[in-house]
């Protein structure tokens, strides 16, 4: 699955939005094959939750929504201007873009940030036919997807 998702990486240089999402059910082994990528790029995922938080924290309340995405760029600028600047951006841990509170798009989000840079995600949710789909129906957190300009490597 690593030599999959290294061929992966190489081959979407050229396309609009160089996201690539690791999808599968919970505790398949989507976050082990992140470090596992990150192991042998010699890089850390970037654990979203916690840089993020960090940051809205620090954040009053009234401005949180207004300040996720600017701050996620923000980390995501800072993690991207490292020693190796060609190696692609991996992400966990992104349910706190889930948050109704922030009142963002998550998956947007991250494609704007792929758009200069290559990015491997895992999406913590799952791909329920062409739909990426987190949270169910019934849950305030749920959001529900098109694939559309998003590469997806099922775990």
């Amino acid at each position: 699955m690593l030599a999959k998702l290294e061929q992966l990486i190489g081959e979407i240089g050229d396309i609009n939005s160089k996201l690539i999402l690791l999808v599968g059910q919970s505790r398949c082994g989507k976050t082990q094959l992140l470090r596992q990528l990150g192991t042998k790029l010699c890089i850390e995922p970037l654990n979203v939750g916690l840089e993020l938080g960090r940051c809205l924290a620090a954040t009053p309340h009234n401005k949180r929504s207004f300040s996720a995405g600017e701050l996620l760029r923000e980390i995501a600028l800072h993690e991207q201007f490292g020693e190796r600047t060609e190696a692609p951006l991996l992400l966990d841990n992104l349910e706190l873009l889930f948050e109704p509170g922030l009142q963002t798009n998550p998956l947007e989000l991250v494609k704007r940030v792929a758009h200069s840079k290559r990015v491997v995600a895992v999406w913590p949710g799952e791909l329920r036919g062409d739909r990426l789909v987190y949270a169910e129906m019934s849950h305030p957190e749920h959001r529900d997807y098109s694939r559309d300009g998003v590469v997806v490597l099922e775990i």
